[in-house]
C-alpha cells in the first residue's frame, strides 16, 4: 500500500512538472515572439491591392537588426511627431537616385520591374492617366524612399509623407495574417 501510494505521488509531481515546463516554454516562445514581431493592422488602401484596408499583418522588427531592409520590402513606419503609423513598400536605399518616367522606375538609372503594380497600371491606362507621375528624387544618407503600391491614392516619399529614417521603421511584412481566408505573405 505504502508503495502504491509512493508511486501515485510520483506520478503526479510528474505531471505537474511537465505542465509547469510546458506553460512556461510557451510564455518563453510568446516573450521571444513578441520581441521580434508585432501585430500590425492595414489603414486605408494606399497598398492596394497587395494589401487590403483592415488586414492584419505580423511585422519582423528583428529585419531593423539582422540584415537591414531591401528595395521592394513591404514596410511599416512609425512617424513619432503623428504619433501615427502607416505601410508602405520600400523603393529607394541611402543614396540611390530615384526616377520615374512613363510610369517606369529606374534606380541609379537601371530599369526596375514592378510587378505589383499590374493591375493599377491597366486600370489607369484605361481612363487615360499616369499611375506614378514622373519625378526624379535623391535619397539621402540615413533615409529610404517609399512609396505605396495604389500610387494614384497614397501620401509617401513623393508628396508630403517625406523619406523615412531607420528610426521611424519599425520592420518588416512577414505574413497577413488576418482575416484567416486571406492568411498569405504580401509581395
Amino acid at each position: 500500500m505504502n508503495a502504491k501510494k509512493i508511486t501515485l505521488k510520483k506520478k503526479r509531481k510528474t505531471k505537474w512538472i511537465i505542465v509547469l515546463s510546458i506553460v512556461l516554454i510557451a510564455v518563453l516562445i510568446f516573450t521571444i515572439r513578441m520581441a521580434f514581431y508585432k501585430p500590425f493592422i492595414v489603414e486605408g488602401s494606399s497598398m492596394a491591392p497587395t494589401l487590403q484596408d483592415s488586414e492584419r499583418i505580423l511585422v519582423d522588427k528583428a529585419a531593423k537588426y539582422t540584415g537591414g531592409f531591401y528595395r521592394g520590402d513591404i514596410i511599416v513606419i512609425h512617424d513619432k511627431t503623428s504619433g501615427r503609423s502607416s505601410v508602405k513598400r520600400l523603393i529607394g536605399l541611402p543614396g540611390d537616385s530615384v526616377k520615374v518616367k512613363d510610369d517606369q522606375l529606374y534606380i541609379n538609372d537601371k530599369k526596375v520591374e514592378e510587378p505589383y503594380l499590374k493591375e493599377h497600371q491597366q486600370e489607369a491606362k484605361e481612363i487615360g492617366v499616369s499611375l506614378t507621375g514622373d519625378f526624379e528624387a535623391e535619397v539621402p544618407s540615413g533615409k529610404y524612399f517609399v512609396m505605396g503600391d495604389n500610387r494614384l491614392n497614397s501620401m509617401d516619399s513623393r508628396n508630403g509623407m517625406g523619406m523615412p529614417s531607420d528610426e521611424e521603421i519599425v520592420g518588416t511584412e512577414s505574413l497577413v495574417f488576418y482575416p484567416f481566408s486571406e492568411m498569405r505573405q504580401a509581395k
